[in-house]
């Protein structure tokens, strides 16, 4: 991936913070995007240089048209281009059964899904179909194809985001960009620091490969489609979850 120039949104821990960390590792100059934590960018920015990597840290709203398109034009500014985009941007979403759940509640998380998916593919389009070159890359979830107790709007907004992806490749294939979704099961992150122990173990008996995944797993999954190893991959739909999604 030398010289090539990724976004990833949603950068500033977990699955974004690793996926950072190792398209930079790989010879990418990374963009460690974030909404609110400065923070914990920083250091994730401060590890990539460490190693010899080259990475800056961009505060915006992914859902924010404007926030976005300043985000690209300061990437462009510093790196000339943008090659390689990672969706990952976490959005909250309210837990409860359907029975108990309000409209406004349930459509909340699709509407800031998909609306972060759409800004951010747009944004970066321009200099992509310049290039005739783009990787798009969105981390799903296996709670879309398989439904968990109380995660009907997360769920139903991932399985909004694969179709939305689909859509993309089929109309941008011919312009030399690809777009595929990564869709982890229970990963070791602090969105799951909540999820007691005892569960991840039962979680984990069931899995062929015997354990949960951890933010680096998902990592090489996503660099293996920024990558050219993926030139002749596109709409495709990879679940990184163990063996989970066999069934």
């Amino acid at each position: 991936m030398n010289g090539k120039v990724a976004i990833v949104t949603g950068a500033s821990r977990g699955i974004g913070a690793a996926t950072a960390k190792t398209l930079a590792g790989r010879g990418a100059k990374v963009v460690v995007n974030y909404a609110r934590n400065a923070t914990a960018a920083e250091e994730v920015v401060a590890s990539i240089k460490e190693k010899d990597g080259e990475a800056i840290a961009i505060q915006a709203d992914a859902r924010n048209v404007e926030q976005m398109n300043n985000l690209v034009e300061e990437t462009v500014k510093t790196y000339g281009t943008v090659d390689i985009l990672v969706h990952n941007a976490g959005m909250s979403f309210v837990k409860k059964s359907f029975e108990d759940m309000s409209w406004d509640e349930f459509i909340q998380k699709t509407n800031d899904e998909l609306q972060a998916a759409f800004v951010s593919t747009k944004v970066v389009l321009p200099y992509m179909k310049k290039q005739n070159y783009g990787k798009l890359v969105y981390v799903s979830s296996g709670l879309s194809n398989h439904p968990g107790p109380n995660f009907i709007s997360h769920g139903t907004s991932k399985g909004a985001l694969n179709s939305f992806v689909r859509y993309i490749a089929q109309e941008l294939g011919s312009q030399g960009i690809t777009a595929n979704v990564v869709s982890p099961g229970l990963v070791e992150t602090d969105a799951t620091a909540s999820i007691p122990e005892g569960f991840k173990q039962q979680q984990a008996a069931f899995l062929p490969l015997g354990r949960i995944g951890q933010p680096k797993d998902i990592a090489k999954a996503i660099a293996f489609y920024a990558s050219d190893d993926s030139a002749y991959l596109t709409g495709s739909y990879l679940p990184v979850s163990g063996g989970g999604e066999m069934n």
